[in-house]
């Protein structure tokens, strides 16, 4: 212990005298200190946190503060004449940084000093009274104070919200930057420079950044900070302005903490045009230093990698992007010549093959004929050629893939690139359609939509979309059997949107996995299609509640219906329902139509490729009252992977599977499901936590 006291003593003396030497350069800085103490600023970061709990930043400043003091205090100096000799470059920021570190202005330091130094009291006597009465009554007050903390939980309750803020990570969001130019031409470069800004800090993992989508409505929004900082859901906000005069940048960024909107940081940045990456590298590390976040050396190379040494190349780019963030039809046709001009000027620039293959992907999305899949794989093929790690490279290619509906083929480049950049919205979004529309995966489902949620603000959508964000969310809960949880999601969908009936009879379904009330089931889906009797996916849960409830009757004056409008409008739709409409049908004396739709039912189990096609099998050999052959399927079934919760919660009461349940090996096999599932359960909820999304 002596020996790591001297050490701590030690490190923090040497660069608190190399500060020093440095005091009035307003320049020298984290990568100043750790080049002269021959560390990577990691390290540095690392250790300065470990023995002062302070940034580097906050260290150099104290020390800087620590110097204006003395000086204010020895020297006849003005205020602004100390800011500049202690290397602040606007007395404004060391007004208020030496404000928040000594809890009064600079200006009061002399004042301050001579009231501690002269007392009001001159004779001895009257002094020690004086000091007897001062600790006393602070004695007191500690006993007082100590009595209170006995009898109530404030310290605990403090304790545990300090806890919490240090183990939640970070989280920004970069807010559109202003063109301060007169010249509206120039508007283009300043987008770019917010983009870089905004792109480089997705690639810091302990970092959670807003991402662009969801800052855009705040262009020329009148909200004040704290709200957006609610909406948003962040710890920081960063506000930038620019203008490009000749071959100069002139960037001012400001770093402010959302909640209370107190300034933290500020600086000013002039570079040429030349410099133009080193700015932006700059910019995005300052960031990061100041909100004391950790930069592995990997994402610094990351950060500091030059797009193209071509600055016309560079400024086409730019151009084009600024057409591909506002994706209309138009502007992604417009945007590809500027990638092409781009390309010619520098051939091997990889950022732009990619801009180009995702601008021909997006116009052929959605288009039952692409015209565009031989372009996509040329510039995604050169992109990954030049520059196989950068994360649009990969976004490209796995969207070639895409193209060809080879979803799994897309999945390795998109995780890949959400390696190197963990906050890309864009591969969150493509990773969840993957998922539920492709590939569907509730497990992988639920990880990268709560990831998404974290950048891709929900709140800064309309209402509608915002509603069936949280429904999808929801639903992949209960899936999973996080029933708690998608009560939650589905009640933040009605919130946003009251009217999505959609979320009213998953709300109703998910209550009766909750406390597995059918009448309460039953109820809840009739309210809702009472709200909309043209809802035939509605129309066929409401007969579906009657049906579990043994109502036959009523379930058939439903299912009849459902059963009559799905093959008037020649509908292919809720198959797997053919069944319970069989057994229905056949309660009240319709054999010929049961014997119609069971027989359909089986065509189509046997023909189907998804994990339940033995389980639908086990259902209809069940009811045909074959319980061997119905028990073989069970068991086959019993081998797949991440079934649903509505598996479990419905067979047992299934009037379908009765025959089936006499049989000696149904239990065992049930069970076998039941342990399955709540591993599966059990596996994501760590998963969750692990990755802070639960």
């Amino acid at each position: 212990m002596p020996n790591s006291r001297s050490d701590k003593n030690d490190f923090i003396e040497k660069i608190t005298r190399i500060i020093e030497e440095n005091i009035s350069n307003e320049q020298f800085g984290v990568s100043e200190l750790a080049d002269s103490i021959g560390m990577s600023r990691s390290n540095l970061l690392r250790k300065v946190k470990k023995h002062t709990d302070l940034s580097v930043s906050q260290f150099i400043r104290n020390i800087r503060l620590k110097s204006a003091k003395q000086l204010l205090e020895e020297t006849s100096f003005t205020v602004s004449e100390i800011s500049y000799k202690v290397g602040f470059g606007s007395p404004s920021y060391f007004i208020k940084c030496f404000g928040d570190l000594y809890g009064y202005p600079p200006g009061e330091t002399t004042k301050i000093v001579s009231q501690e130094d002269v007392p009001e009291v001159h004779d001895e006597k009257s002094v020690n009274r004086t000091r007897w009465i001062k600790w006393s009554l602070i004695g007191l007050l500690i006993i007082v104070l100590g009595y209170l903390l006995s009898i109530s939980d404030v310290f605990e309750k403090k304790t545990s919200t300090i806890d919490k803020n240090k183990s939640a990570k970070k989280s920004i969001a970069v807010l559109p930057f202003i063109n301060d130019s007169s010249d509206s031409a120039n508007v283009y470069i300043i987008n770019g420079l917010m983009e870089s800004t905004l792109n480089n800090l997705q690639k810091i993992e302990d970092l959670r950044v807003i991402s662009r989508t969801s800052v855009e409505k705040y262009r020329r929004n009148l909200r004040t900070t704290p709200e957006i900082a609610k909406e948003l859901n962040v710890t920081y906000l960063i506000e930038g302005s620019g203008q490009k005069i000749g071959n100069q940048i002139l960037l001012n960024i400001q770093l402010i903490e959302a909640a209370t909107d107190n300034h933290l940081w500020s600086k000013q940045y002039k570079n040429s045009t030349e410099d133009i990456f080193s700015l932006q590298a700059e910019v995005a590390k300052n960031i990061a230093e100041e909100i004391q976040v950790i930069i592995t050396p990997e994402e610094v190379d990351r950060i500091e990698k030059k797009p193209t040494n071509d600055l016309v190349a560079y400024d086409l780019f730019l151009q084009g992007l600024d057409l591909l963030n506002k994706p209309t039809p138009e502007n992604l046709e417009k945007s590809i010549p500027y990638f092409t001009k781009a390309i010619r000027r520098d051939t091997e620039f990889a950022r732009a093959y990619a801009a180009i293959a995702i601008a021909y992907y997006l116009l052929d999305e959605g288009k039952a004929e692409k015209q565009f899949s031989d372009s996509i794989n040329y510039y995604s093929d050169q992109a990954m050629f030049f520059d196989s790690k950068l994360p649009q490279s990969l976004i490209a290619k796995a969207l070639f893939y895409m193209e060809h509906y080879e979803y799994e083929l897309a999945v390795p480049y998109f995780e890949k690139a959400l390696e190197v950049s963990p906050n890309n919205d864009l591969v969150l979004i493509f990773l969840v359609d993957l998922y539920v529309n492709h590939l569907p995966n509730s497990e992988k489902y639920l990880e990268y939509a709560l990831k998404g949620l974290e950048v891709d603000i929900v709140a800064a959508y309309d209402s509608a979309t915002a509603s069936y964000s949280f429904l999808h969310i929801s639903n992949a809960f209960i899936q999973s059997g996080f029933v708690d949880e998608a009560e939650k999601y589905i009640d933040k969908s009605l919130e946003y949107f009251p009217g999505n009936l959609y979320s009213q009879y998953l709300k109703a379904y998910i209550l009766f996995a909750k406390n597995k009330d059918l009448n309460q089931l039953k109820d809840l889906l009739l309210a809702t299609f009472e709200k909309d009797k043209s809802r035939l996916d509605i129309l066929q849960e409401v007969a579906k509640a009657y049906y579990y409830l043994g109502d036959y009757q009523t379930s058939y004056t439903y299912y009849k219906k459902f059963a009559e409008l799905r093959e008037a409008y020649k509908l292919d739709i809720y198959n797997s329902e053919n069944a319970k409409i069989a057994y229905v049908f056949d309660q009240v004396g319709e054999k010929e139509l049961s014997e119609k739709y069971l027989e359909k039912f089986k065509s189509d189990a046997e023909n189907m490729q998804s994990i339940y096609k033995h389980y639908n099998l086990a259902v209809y050999y069940s009811y045909k009252g074959d319980a061997e052959k119905a028990i073989e399927h069970l068991e086959l079934f019993s081998e797949e992977e991440n079934f649903h919760y509505w598996t479990i919660l419905f067979t047992p009461i299934d009037p379908l599977v009765e025959n089936m349940k006499a049989h000696p090996n149904y239990k065992r096999i049930f069970s076998k499901l039941l342990n399955k599932f709540n591993r599966y359960h059990k596996r994501v909820e760590v998963s969750l936590n692990e990755k802070g999304l639960l």
